[in-house]
């Protein structure tokens, strides 16, 4: 017989998910408590029952405020972070068929250094130490991007003297003055949007901004004007690779402002970082495999031709520099017995190439 395993309060389910390492919870009408861990989606406990929407409610209005319960009731979704004694966590509640659903985005407390997350330091420092210019993380929800942006930020805010801004949608980690002067805005909390926070900042003198999620031409538009006129700017988008980020963001502009914008963002990025978290073969965690991209004046004249498909070529004969591919991260696993070969097919560009090595 199913137990009920319902407990009235958020922080009890959160607690385990903290205690068993997952990464996201979902509680929502219909369905038992489920959660991720490692990548894989699974419910808590295999004889859970399915929440009753009385249930959810009572689950909802145990932690998330007045205002964004009047937000869920006006237009059906609210978006915050919330805090307990475990840890901090992305939140989302919606309304759907069945009634409503909440999910969590946890977020350990600690930041892990650039050392700790095994990036590579030597060519990622110097791209750090500019003082203008763009440097993007990117790849898909949930492969770290906010992981890594934070341990770049924590270098940044040791490593220099300046004024660190960061606009987040929400706030993830915490990040306290070390050597630098720090402010986190919220959007949504502490401004209305990512492209009003990007105005206000270019008021508040800034060295150093952190632009949560660059989703839109707006938002593009003012990170690559702040990168130009003297800013360094950190940006996350949601991109698989580097010729794939260039694109993405070229394509955002009207046809007519393409060419100007080609020569803008040749002359004002640093560096592209694209990341995957693939299941590791043993089973216990996930790999980082890592895209590399640094910008030189190959790079820079094949962003002004607009030859972004030949980006790949450049990177293969750029390792000296910190350059790699991702197809070249996944083999670097592959050989070490990291990951197995059915992950690396499944996660790399050239599958004909891959496949070809897997069998060699």
């Amino acid at each position: 017989m199913a137990e009920n395993h319902f407990y009235e309060h958020v922080d009890t389910y959160l607690q385990m998910a903290v205690e068993y390492d997952a990464s996201d919870i979902h509680l929502t009408t219909g369905s038992p408590p489920v959660w991720r861990r490692h990548g894989n989606l699974m419910p808590i406990w295999d004889d859970a029952e399915n929440f009753t929407n009385e249930q959810i409610e009572t689950l909802i209005t145990s932690f998330l405020d007045a205002k964004c319960q009047e937000r869920l009731v006006e237009i059906g979704d609210a978006d915050s972070s919330y805090e307990n004694a475990f840890a901090r966590y992305r939140c989302s509640v919606v309304r759907h068929r069945l009634g409503k659903g909440i999910v969590f985005r946890i977020i350990k407390s600690e930041i892990r250094t650039m050392q700790d997350l095994k990036l590579p330091e030597e060519f990622l420092v110097p791209l750090t130490r500019y003082h203008n210019g763009l440097i993007l993380v990117t790849g898909s929800v949930g492969s770290g991007k906010s992981t890594t942006l934070a341990g770049m930020v924590d270098f940044i805010n040791k490593d220099r003297h300046d004024h660190i801004l960061s606009l987040e949608d929400p706030i993830e980690f915490v990040h306290t003055p070390q050597g630098c002067h720090i402010n986190q805005r919220e959007i949504g909390e502490h401004s209305e949007s990512f492209p009003r926070a990007l105005r206000a900042a270019l008021r508040e003198d800034p060295d150093v901004i952190i632009v949560g999620e660059m989703r839109n031409l707006e938002t593009i538009q003012l990170a690559i004007t702040a990168a130009e006129t003297g800013h360094l700017v950190l940006g996350t988008l949601h991109t698989g690779n580097a010729p794939r980020t260039l694109d993405r963001i070229l394509d955002v502009f009207p046809i007519d402002q393409r060419g100007q914008i080609r020569v803008m963002v040749a002359e004002s990025l640093r560096g592209i970082i694209s990341q995957q978290l693939v299941p590791a073969a043993d089973g216990n965690g996930r790999c980082l495999a890592l895209e590399v991209l640094v910008n030189n004046p190959a790079v820079a004249a094949t962003i002004r031709d607009g030859k972004t498909f030949m980006l790949p070529g450049i990177m293969q004969t750029g390792k000296s520099i910190g350059m790699t591919t991702m197809d070249d991260s996944l083999r670097e696993l592959y050989i070490s017995g990291q990951v197995t070969a059915e992950e690396v097919l499944h996660r790399c560009e050239d599958r004909t190439v891959m496949r070809e090595f897997l069998q060699s």
